[in-house]
């Protein structure tokens, strides 16, 4: 059997386990690249892609930078160049549908703005290759649910990139809403920020999912999800704030929404591309913990009310990341977060924006 089929063979369950993670799998170590290293081609070779993924996929055990696919044909010979990408490997977004016949290539990691994350995760599904997708997921609903049912059609397994969920600090702090350590949650708040970030390329235009709500406010729905491990079920209310009216045209400078939870907890939120706040943090019947700063590269730490510290971890988040969800490849185990995670996000999103924009809650 080609190695091509056998890994798609091995993704046959590629949708298992789409509910919501109750306890996430240990993540992977990184090291050195082993005899059943997967081949991933990163889609779009922007800054994420550049200063982050390719870097760590030269750190990971599990997978390696076989491919690209980019409409920049200058930046080809740099990448050939610096990773050793062969000629039969590089594609641009007219000839992707070729890698269907590429036995080099078992991953295709879509890392384009949100506008085009669909279109293009359909492509890699349909040309029978695992699907890796940057968060948020997809502009809509509807546009989710189509990676979905394209990679469940190809056979094949879709992970959303969500990094922090396999960042040990986070995982860490995860754990703390089965164990309990100071009684019941009686609220979240999650910030996710940076300061005066300017909206430059396509984070400026709607289309193309820019804006605060979209490239960063994600990290705070998702940090609320993940810190009580229950579903959203009402957006409270919403509102948009533009202190920079000169740059923000099309798209939300800042957002800060209520939501409740299927038990009926109230939890807050606020993501800003001109704001410093970042941070997650749970607040229980008897104490505390939190993450500051919550969603960075590299740095983030933890503390708790009884003194507890959680230092920062050091390697690469997208290296374990990227090694976590190839082991879920290579050993047909459930992906740590399925497409289904960046549906429930996307469907919050969109909640979020009605509620802003018609000033009243929506039940989702």
């Amino acid at each position: 059997m080609k190695r091509r089929q056998f890994i798609i063979k091995s993704g046959v369950l590629g949708l298992g386990g789409m509910t919501a993670c109750k306890n996430l799998p240990a993540s992977s170590s990184v090291g050195s690249q082993d005899s059943k290293s997967l081949g991933v081609a990163l889609v779009g070779l922007g800054s994420y892609s550049s200063g982050q993924l390719a870097p760590a996929l030269q750190k990971t055990k599990h997978c390696h930078l076989a491919g690209i696919v980019t409409g920049s044909p200058e930046k080809i010979p740099v990448w050939k160049e610096k990773y050793g990408i062969k000629d039969t490997n590089v594609y641009n977004y007219d000839n992707m549908d070729d890698i269907a016949n590429n036995d080099d290539i078992d991953v295709v990691y879509i890392v384009l703005p949100t506008g085009l994350h669909a279109k293009y995760a359909i492509k890699a599904a349909n040309a029978g290759k695992h699907v890796w997708c940057e968060k948020p997921m997809a502009m809509n609903v509807d546009e989710c649910n189509s990676i979905i049912n394209a990679c469940k059609k190809n056979k094949v397994k879709l992970a959303i990139g969500y990094r922090m969920w396999h960042e040990p600090n986070t995982q860490e702090l995860i754990s703390y809403r089965e164990r309990k350590p100071f009684g019941e949650i009686t609220h979240i708040r999650a910030e996710s920020c940076y300061a005066g970030g300017r909206p430059s390329t396509w984070r400026a235009k709607k289309h193309l999912g820019g804006g605060a709500m979209y490239d960063m406010g994600v990290y705070a729905v998702n940090g609320i999800r993940y810190a009580s491990g229950l579903d959203v079920t009402e957006v409270v209310s919403a509102k948009h704030i533009i202190d920079r009216p000169e740059l923000f045209t099309e798209v939300d400078e800042t957002t800060e929404f209520t939501l409740q939870l299927s038990n009926g907890l109230i939890t807050n939120g606020m993501t800003s591309v001109g704001r410093p706040n970042n941070g997650l943090k749970v607040t229980c019947e008897n104490g505390w913990y939190q993450l500051s700063p919550m969603q960075a590269y590299n740095g983030v730490v933890g503390d708790r009310s009884d003194g507890k510290k959680l230092d920062a971890y050091i390697d690469s988040q997208q290296a374990r990341q990227m090694d976590d969800d190839a082991l879920a490849i290579l050993n047909n185990t459930p992906i740590m977060c399925p497409g289904i995670e960046g549906l429930k996000d996307i469907r919050i999103i969109s909640g979020i924006f009605e509620a802003a924009k018609t000033g009243h809650s929506v039940v989702l």
